[in-house]
C-alpha cells in the first residue's frame, strides 16, 4: 500500500525514507541510547517474568504509566503467580482492579490465567502467536509480551507508536483506517532493531508517551527528530490524522437508593456487558418525565420488590467512551429487607467497600453518606 506523505509527494512510497541499511541502524541506535538512558523506572521494567509482563500490558492498555503503577504492585503482591490468579474468585480480582477501569481486561485476564493453568499446566506460551490464543490478548499484547519477555523480533503497534510513526513519516492518511493501520504494522516490523526487540518496542513506546505526545511534541528533546518528515516541514502539531468520530450518545438513567434499617440494596450487574459483574444500586435506563415510574416497575420486576420512590438526591454524570451518561439518584423506601438472589445484598454505606464497583457507582453510593 501507498500511504500519502502530507503536503508533498504524495503518491511516493513512504517506507521509501528508510530504505537504506545506514539509515536505520541510526535510527535504531539512536533511538535505543536514548531508551536506555532516559527510560523511566517502572516495576514491569525490572523483571524479564512474562507472567509479570503479561499483568503489565494488559494493565497499560488505554491508561497510563503512573496510573498503573500503584495497581500493577497491589495486584502481584495479591497474585504473584498464575496459579494464583487463577485460584483466586472473580470477585477479589475485580476489587483489586476496582478504579483502573475496563474491567473486561481483569476478567479476560482471569480467565486466561485459568485456562494456562488447567490447560498448559501453569506453563505460559512463548510465541506472540501462541499468545494471542489466550482470551484477551491482541496482536499489540502478544508482541510486547513475546518482545520483551522472550526476545521474539516482532513488533508492537499502539497508539503511541502509531503516532511515533505517523510524524516520521509525515502520513497524510487518517491512522485509525484499516489499510493505513496494516500498513503500519508493516512499517513498525520493517524499523524493528531484531537484536533488541523488546527495548526497541519498549522504546518507541516510551518516546511516544513522553516526548511525542499527541499535543506540543517536545521535537527538539527527540532523539529522532533528524529522521522525522514532520518535524522537518514543521507539521508535527497537525500529525496525526484521525479519521472524524461520531457523536456520542447521551443516555439518562436512575438509580434507586432502598433503603431499609439502615442499608440499601446493591446488586450485581450481568456477567456480560458494561461493567459485568460489579456491584452498583438498581439503575435503568429513562425517560426523565417517567423515571420515578420507570425505576419502580424496574425494582418490581427484575428484583421481586415493592419500593416507594422518594425525592432526587443527585444526578451524576459520567463519561464512558461511547457514551455520555447522567445517573439520577432516587431516596427509596423498601418494608422488607429480605435476599432474593446471590446477586443482591442488603449492606450500610459502611460496608460498600467491601466489594468491587466502579467509579461511577462509588460516586453514587457516596450520596447516600
Amino acid at each position: 500500500m501507498h500511504i500519502r506523505a502530507l503536503a508533498v509527494n504524495r503518491n511516493r512510497d513512504y517506507r521509501g525514507k528508510y530504505v537504506s541499511k545506514a539509515q536505520l541502524s541510526a535510527l535504531r541506535r539512536r533511538l535505543l541510547a536514548w531508551y536506555r538512558r532516559s527510560a523511566r523506572d517502572l516495576p514491569w521494567r525490572r523483571t524479564g517474568d512474562a507472567y509479570r509482563i503479561w499483568v503489565s500490558e494488559v494493565m497499560l492498555q488505554q491508561t497510563q504509566a503512573a496510573t498503573v503503577v500503584p495497581y500493577f504492585e497491589r495486584f502481584i503482591s495479591a497474585f504473584p503467580t498464575v496459579e494464583e490468579l487463577a485460584r483466586a474468585p472473580q470477585q477479589r480480582v475485580l476489587k483489586l482492579w476496582e478504579g483502573l477501569g475496563y474491567y473486561s481486561r481483569a476478567r479476560n485476564l482471569h480467565t486466561a490465567a485459568a485456562l494456562v493453568v488447567r490447560q498448559r499446566c501453569g506453563r505460559l506460551p512463548t510465541s506472540a502467536a501462541d499468545w494471542q490464543t489466550l482470551p484477551g490478548v491482541g496482536r499489540y499484547t502478544a508482541a510486547a509480551i513475546a518482545s520483551i519477555a522472550y526476545g521474539e523480533p516482532v513488533a508492537v503497534l499502539d497508539g503511541n507508536v502509531a503516532r511515533v510513526l505517523a510524524r516520521l513519516l509525515a502520513l497524510g492518511n487518517p491512522i485509525d483506517a484499516p489499510a493505513t493501520r496494516a500498513a503500519l504494522w508493516e512499517e513498525a516490523q520493517r524499523l524493528l532493531a531484531p537484536q533488541a526487540p523488546g527495548d526497541f518496542n519498549q522504546a518507541m513506546m516510551e518516546l511516544g508517551a513522553r516526548v511525542c505526545t499527541p499535543r506540543n511534541p517536545s521535537c527538539g528533546a527527540c532523539p529522532l527528530r533528524r529522521h522525522c518528515l514532520a518535524a522537518a516541514r514543521g507539521i508535527a502539531d497537525e500529525l496525526p490524522v484521525k479519521r472524524a468520530r461520531p457523536a456520542v450518545p447521551h443516555v439518562r438513567a436512575a438509580a434507586a437508593a432502598i433503603e431499609c434499617d439502615g442499608r440499601y440494596l446493591l446488586v450485581r450487574r450481568p456477567q456480560r456487558g458494561l461493567l459485568a459483574g460489579l456491584w452498583q444500586l438498581p439503575t435503568v435506563e429513562v425517560n426523565q418525565r417517567a423515571a420515578a415510574r420507570e425505576l419502580r416497575e424496574h425494582v418490581r420486576s427484575r428484583l421481586a420488590y415493592q419500593i416507594r420512590v422518594g425525592p432526587l438526591v443527585a444526578t451524576i454524570r459520567h463519561q464512558f467512551t461511547h457514551r455520555l451518561l447522567d445517573v439520577s439518584v432516587y431516596r427509596c423506601v423498601c418494608a422488607h429487607a429480605t435476599h432474593h438472589s446471590v446477586d443482591t445484598r442488603w449492606l450500610t454505606p459502611a460496608r460498600f467497600g467491601s466489594l468491587p464497583m466502579s467509579v461511577l457507582d462509588r460516586k453514587l453510593a457516596a450520596c447516600l453518606v
